[in-house]
């Protein structure tokens, strides 16, 4: 019983104690507070790649591309653990206007939209189309005009400082001139002479927004066949960039992959000695993860690099936790010296100073949680009054694709921060625990009556 009253009657009586506890809510909010926002921010990116770019993608880094694509799909439509597949070529190519004196360098994916809302959520991203996404590439002012969807952030003045964008009720008749340099299966320009590159007029449908930056402020979309001519992969055998791929709900990731692999190498296989099957040996076949790696990797190593710095945010806990039962201990040596006299042992007093240190884990760790987990329910309102009221934001949403502030709470990471505060208590106290356990009842009593 004298385990759990005197280290009650400490907490109760002692300010210094406060101290700890204090100091271990503080660490506990602010780990609480930014670890949930960090881990939303990288759950929410890596979501959105997910999304934009299916389950598995089949490509070639060469802008050639590869041929027989149109074969390799047939054969995936018959595979039972795909719920869509759809090719995409992909290219660079200029854009500008009729008229104008600028261009800018643009990222242009072909698209077959029937196939491509089935092997992604690309329909999710569209604006005027998303009630009939097959239809995106009709312009509504005139259906027989050849139309485009463009990444949202290349539309000059359409996104506010809170993140929003403007939209007309209708869309807005845009003509736009897209320029690309045509390859040859061997990888030399289709065409001599001045006149290297394809031109095409196109007129704005709709536009997309993905939430992936260099996606929304780069890519124009044209249909797959619009595509294909502009770069030169059409003809007697057509070639394309990439196909992505979408498993079905009860396929997990590494076997899917695992099954198109295998596909893909009997395919591969079966095409040697057909014209142009040397472009099948650069293909290759990734999950999503794996494929979108070069732009996911920053931003979890940040994650990385913010749990390097809560480790040492922890150390400093764990010091302050040492220097104050290193204090109490000090003074409450005649306590100590008692319960050894009274039959107490060196484990018991260990003991007893561990369950002191545990108490003061759970108040601390307690109140740092409540009081990160009632903060983060409010932040984004607290943050739109900012807005409203100082014109500040944590980020400006017109730079930063980032809606609100996420503040979901996962249980997991609590249950980890809970563990980590309570080890944190102990591994302070523990060195004062051991100082007090080993003690002699005559040398406390002493040091008591001095």
């Amino acid at each position: 019983m004298y385990q759990w009253i005197l280290p009650t009657r400490y907490i109760l009586k002692r300010r210094i104690t406060l101290l700890a506890i204090a100091a271990v809510a503080l660490c506990v909010f602010i780990v609480v507070v930014v670890m949930t926002v960090m881990n939303g921010l990288v759950e929410e990116f890596r979501g959105k790649n997910h999304r934009f770019i299916g389950d598995c993608v089949v490509s070639t880094e060469s802008l050639v591309g590869f041929a027989y694509a149109d074969e390799f799909l047939a054969q995936l439509d018959r595979q039972e653990y795909i719920e869509g597949a759809s090719p995409v070529v992909r290219g660079f190519g200029l854009m500008t206007q009729p008229g104008a004196e600028w261009n800018m360098g643009v990222e242009i994916w072909g698209l077959n939209l029937r196939r491509h809302v089935e092997a992604t959520d690309f329909a999710q991203t569209l604006f005027y189309g998303k009630p009939n996404p097959t239809e995106a590439f009709v312009p509504s002012y005139n259906p027989s005009l050849p139309g485009c969807i463009i990444g949202i952030d290349m539309m000059p003045g359409r996104r506010h400082q809170d993140g929003t964008y403007s939209h007309p009720p209708q869309a807005p008749q845009y003509e736009m001139i897209v320029s690309g340099f045509p390859l040859t299966p061997k990888g030399g320009l289709a065409r001599a002479g001045t006149d290297l590159v394809n031109t095409l007029h196109v007129y704005f449908s709709d536009d997309s927004h993905s939430g992936l930056v260099k996606i929304d402020g780069r890519v124009v979309y044209l249909p797959y066949a619009t595509a294909q001519e502009l770069f030169g992969m059409a003809g007697t055998v057509p070639r394309t960039n990439a196909v992505h791929i979408r498993f079905r709900s009860t396929v997990g990731l590494e076997e899917g992959c695992r099954q198109v692999r295998d596909l893909w190498s009997e395919f591969a296989l079966s095409c040697k000695g057909r014209e142009y099957a040397n472009l099948l040996e650069e293909v290759r076949v990734q999950s999503w993860i794996e494929n979108r790696r070069g732009a996911i990797a920053p931003m979890e190593k940040e994650q990385t690099m913010m749990i390097f710095l809560f480790l040492m945010l922890g150390v400093i806990t764990v010091f302050i936790i040492f220097v104050v039962f290193y204090m109490i201990i000090s003074h409450k040596s005649k306590d100590i010296g008692v319960l050894r006299c009274l039959g107490v042992s060196s484990a018991g007093v260990l003991a007893m100073v561990l369950i002191f240190a545990s108490l003061v884990g759970i108040i601390g760790g307690g109140i740092g949680i409540a009081g990160g987990w009632a903060f983060l329910a409010k932040v984004n309102v607290i943050e739109d009054w900012l807005y409203q009221t100082r014109g500040w934001q944590v980020w400006n949403r017109s730079v930063y694709a980032i809606g609100e502030i996420p503040n979901q709470v996962h249980a997991s990471v609590l249950a980890v921060i809970g563990i980590s505060t309570l080890v944190a208590c102990w591994l302070g106290a523990l060195i004062p625990a051991l100082q007090a356990a080993r003690k002699q009842p005559v040398e406390t009593l002493r040091v008591g009556m001095l």
